[in-house]
């Protein structure tokens, strides 16, 4: 999923979540953070464990390490608890926000709940972030739909054996280095992005072309029966070639190039779609 990853805000500050065996965790030192105020919030973290240990509470034993971003853009493993044990967590804070915490963090929880039932809900609420951020509904409408083609091959990769992060990286920068000439790694760099997610800054034909790139896959990956990281690696280059050969021969017909360094760091995309206008349609 590539949404797993996310920040939420309470009260202006940022909590890092990740999603994690069918539910959210989030952040220990974050909400600690946005609890207390603390110029220290780890320091303040070590010395609740030891003094909630001192009377027989474990609070360590509710938390799960997970990798999380920090500043430098780097993944740390992190201290991190369901919305149940952060319940509980809490009840040590002494804090006049958290009352009204714990129900900001039910209406989190809630939120997604809703939207494992109704899938529906979290496209409209990700179409109105993207909104938001200033990009047009017929970039929102290729992205949402890229992001469905993606979640198909991951779970077709999943089902045949394929399931680490590493593998799928690796997989995926296959099909980037096919489709595109580059990695996404080297897409990133190529257009000037550190941090930020590379689709979230392709214009709408790049979109197209990477969504070909993983069907293309998918479908090979199905009708091959594809086993295995080996198999599912081969299965990749092809569904990426296909997309690679089709991106070459429009660029022949049009004479214009399909990968481009532009992002939307500056400028929204709707911006640059209407300076666009008079040329051709994305």
């Amino acid at each position: 999923m590539e949404q797993n990853k996310a920040l939420v805000v309470f009260q202006d500050k940022k909590i890092r979540r990740i999603w994690h065996n069918n539910g959210w965790y989030f952040s220990v030192i974050d909400i600690i953070a946005a609890l207390t105020d603390s110029t220290n919030p780890r320091n303040y973290w070590n010395m609740m464990k030891s003094r909630e240990l001192e009377g027989g509470v474990e609070l360590y034993t509710f938390c799960v390490q997970l990798k999380l971003p920090a500043s430098d853009g780097k993944y740390y493993e992190s201290d991190c608890a369901n919305t149940e044990a952060i319940f509980r967590i809490i009840q040590s804070i002494p804090s006049k926000k958290a009352e009204p915490f714990k129900l900001w963090l039910a209406k989190v929880g809630y939120e997604r709940v809703q939207e494992i039932e109704d899938p529906e809900r979290a496209q409209k609420r990700m179409k109105k972030l993207y909104r938001a951020k200033g990009y047009s509904d017929a970039w929102i409408e290729k992205r949402v739909r890229g992001i469905a083609v993606r979640e198909e091959l991951t779970d077709e990769w999943k089902n045949r054996g394929i399931g680490s992060e590493r593998e799928f990286a690796i997989l995926t920068a296959e099909i980037s280095k096919a489709t595109f000439g580059m990695t996404p790694s080297e897409y990133k760099e190529f257009k000037g992005l550190k941090r930020e997610t590379l689709r979230d800054h392709m214009n709408g034909l790049e979109l197209i072309f990477s969504m070909l790139g993983e069907a293309a896959t998918t479908e090979i990956t199905k009708n091959k029966n594809a086993q295995g990281f080996a198999e599912g690696k081969s299965a990749a280059q092809e569904g990426g070639t296909v997309a690679g050969n089709a991106r070459k021969d429009l660029e022949k017909k049009s004479g214009r190039k399909v990968v481009t360094s532009e992002n939307y760091l500056e400028q929204p995309e709707v911006v640059k779609r209407l300076e666009k206008k008079s040329g051709p349609e994305d």
